[in-house]
């Protein structure tokens, strides 16, 4: 607040216009409603941060003193002082603080916009933010509960797609009405501002005409008086004519004044009423301190001023102490008012710091280097998370609010869309290896019935090893196809089991053969093997091969056994044969004279080998894990496991060869 520089003029009060509501931001409504967060932007509206206005109090001087004439008993020219706004207000923005209804459904808050539309009632522009931030808030709850029904019921989240929002046109269409309807109360309020400015020039000319007549004034007295509550009951006027407005209504006031006689009583008795009149506003002013909502403070203190100015002057003697009163009561407020915004100003910025870093965080992501599914999901997870946390930042400064916004939602669409285009390229290989079994199903099916025992084996075991050579399918037909082509097989196989009876009891007898090589072989103890224990094994899986069909129920269980068997047997042999290449590399590096770094490189380009081809199995190996359950299935990644554990014994020969050859120098 200003020091006082002109005891004569009139005083100025802060401006009245107050930060305007926060307003929701608009956010493009799609063609297709938002898919679940775990693979779609955030579907959070984001709102746009209230704007700040932070308006510097105007230098505020006391009101005019008016010199007393010289007065005789019988006749007083006292000088009443008839205050009026500098400026008319600007439209007064809605009250922060004004309560505003929760709602349910979307259908309720347009049955509240169609209120709105529809009546004479004032609509602010809190609540159509209010309804607005509502309608979204809860189409986006009914969005993600339908998202999450769906999953419970068994749902594939690639395949969910969300439902339209039926009432979004209908909303729009009352937000539509309800933004003309205020534009036009605006031109209204317009148009009454420059009507109220013509009557105010025709009071102040009415005013001039009293004047003129100075063997009337007194007379004129009560017209002057009546003129004076007529220009204080006309309100608003154009702002960017109320100041000279006002002037020429202070000229023709005082010249009134200077020209009118009344008589000391009456002089004394109006500043006395002023006086109690401006002493109670004061301490009304005063009491705002105590206020805990600055911005309702704010308000009233405006109002109050209104009143402090359109109230009559006091006696000379007392104007500078009522006014100086009034003044520092204010400027507790203006103060308070002050700090508020720049508080919330810094909070913003802050907030925008925070939203800066998320954004910067999620386009850091380097999206090519991303080739399973277990990467993308797992990032899918982190953006999640950085989504929540963005939900609970407040608003940035207006100006950077929607652009930080917009910035975040491009991030989170990127990604998204990148993931898409991911889980459909391996969806696409999905559904076409389902139309390739799909195909030796319907052929295996047609041959089940078939008696032609030969040619049909032969042509099924074909199809069965297509189907092998075929990768996987997705996930919720695995089984159902597995089960069909096994069936469609197992009933021809069942239908020639019973034609050849004889071929049973071969079936048995060469099952009891294999459950005697199992046994052989679990009989053995390797610590304690005399001889070639490879060779032995060869032999054991030679014999094994000519040993005709078991019994197809048996078939996979004795497999299982035997290779458990020679698993582990061949782990044994493999450790001892690896250890002794490595001892003879080491006695072939201290007797070799020729240059170490050639084998070396040659040992890490083989490292590198391995690795790359433990990392493609290991890649092939969370498709088939991903696609299917079924018994192929499982015996894949069983085939899979025994080749990577073969690779990784193989990889740590060769970083054993290359520590060995390091130690060699």
């Amino acid at each position: 607040m200003s020091e006082i520089q002109n005891p004569t003029e009139e005083p100025v009060v802060e401006s009245t216009v107050e930060p305007v509501a926060p307003a929701a931001e608009t956010v493009p409504v799609a063609e297709e409603p938002m898919a679940p967060v775990e693979e779609t932007a955030p579907v959070a509206e984001e709102p746009t941060a209230p704007a700040a206005e932070e308006k510097s109090s105007e230098e505020v001087t006391p009101e005019e003193a008016t010199p007393e004439e010289e007065a005789t008993p019988e006749e007083a020219t006292p000088k009443e002082a008839a205050e009026e706004e500098v400026a008319e207000e600007e439209p007064q923005a809605e009250n922060l603080t004004t309560p505003v209804a929760t709602f349910e459904t979307k259908a309720q808050v347009v049955e509240r916009l169609k209120e709105l539309a529809e009546g004479d009632e004032e609509v602010t522009r809190q609540e159509l933010d209010s309804l607005k931030s509502n309608f979204y808030r809860i189409h986006h709850q009914e969005a993600d509960a339908a998202y999450k029904k769906f999953i419970e019921e068994g749902g594939n989240a690639e395949e969910y797609t969300p439902a339209p929002n039926l009432e979004e046109a209908d909303f729009k269409e009352q937000m539509a009405i309800i933004r003309e309807k205020r534009a036009n109360q605006a031109a209204a309020l317009e148009q009454e501002r420059e009507e109220n400015y013509q009557k105010k020039i025709d009071i102040i000319d009415k005013i001039k005409a009293l004047t003129e007549n100075p063997d009337e004034i007194n007379r004129g007295y009560n017209d002057f008086k009546e003129l004076q509550q007529q220009w204080n009951d006309i309100k608003e006027v154009p702002a960017e004519k109320a100041t000279n407005l006002w002037k020429n209504y202070q000229q023709a006031v005082e010249a009134f004044y200077d020209t009118l006689k009344l008589s000391n009583e009456l002089r004394a008795y109006d500043f006395k009423k002023n006086l109690e009149r401006k002493t109670a506003l004061c301490e009304a002013a005063e009491k705002l301190a105590d206020e805990t909502d600055i911005i309702a403070a704010f308000r009233k203190l405006q109002q109050l001023h209104q009143d402090f100015r359109e109230t009559g002057p006091v006696a000379s003697d007392l104007r500078e102490q009522i006014w100086t009163r009034f003044k520092e009561a204010s400027t507790v407020i203006n103060k308070r008012h002050q700090e508020f915004f720049e508080a919330r100003k810094q909070q913003e910025e802050e907030n925008l710091t925070k939203k800066t870093a998320i954004c910067e965080t999620i386009e850091g992501f380097n999206l090519d280097e991303l080739k399973t599914f277990a990467e993308w999901n797992a990032l899918s997870d982190k953006i999640t998370a950085l989504q929540a946390e963005w939900k609970t930042i407040g608003y940035a400064p207006q100006k950077m609010n929607t652009k930080i916004f917009e910035r975040f939602r491009a991030a989170c669409d990127n990604f998204f869309t990148r993931k898409s285009e991911y889980f459909q390229t391996v969806r696409n290989n999905l559904n076409q290896n389902y139309a390739l079994k799909l195909d030796l199903v319907e052929k295996a099916e047609s041959l089940k019935d078939s008696t032609d025992w030969k040619a049909t084996t032969d042509t099924l075991v074909e199809l069965q090893k297509k189907w092998k050579e075929i990768g996987t399918v997705p996930k919720k037909y695995s089984d159902q196809i597995w089960e069909r082509f096994n069936a469609a097989c197992d009933a021809f196989f069942a239908a020639k089991k019973e034609t050849n009876q004889g071929a049973h009891a071969e079936q048995t007898e060469n099952m009891q053969k294999k459950r005697g090589i199992i046994d052989m072989l679990a009989a053995i103890v390797p610590e304690e093997f005399e001889g070639d224990l490879r060779a032995k094994l060869r032999a054991a899986q030679e014999e094994w091969n000519q040993i005709g069909h078991v019994p197809f129920k048996e078939k996979d269980k004795l497999y299982k056994l035997l290779r458990e068997q020679m698993d582990r047997l061949y782990g044994f042999a493999n450790q001892n044969a690896t250890k002794r290449r490595i001892d003879r590399f080491k006695e072939n590096i201290k007797n070799s004279v020729g240059n170490g770094n050639d084998l070396r490189s040659r040992l890490t380009r083989q490292l590198e080998i391995l690795k790359n081809e433990i990392k493609t199995y290991e890649n092939n190996l969370g498709f088939l894990n991903l696609s299917s359950k079924s018994k192929q299935g499982n015996a894949l990644v069983e085939e899979l496991n025994r080749k990577m554990d073969k690779l990784r014994a193989d990889m740590e020969e060769v970083k054993a060869k290359i520590a060995a050859l390091e130690e060699s120098k």
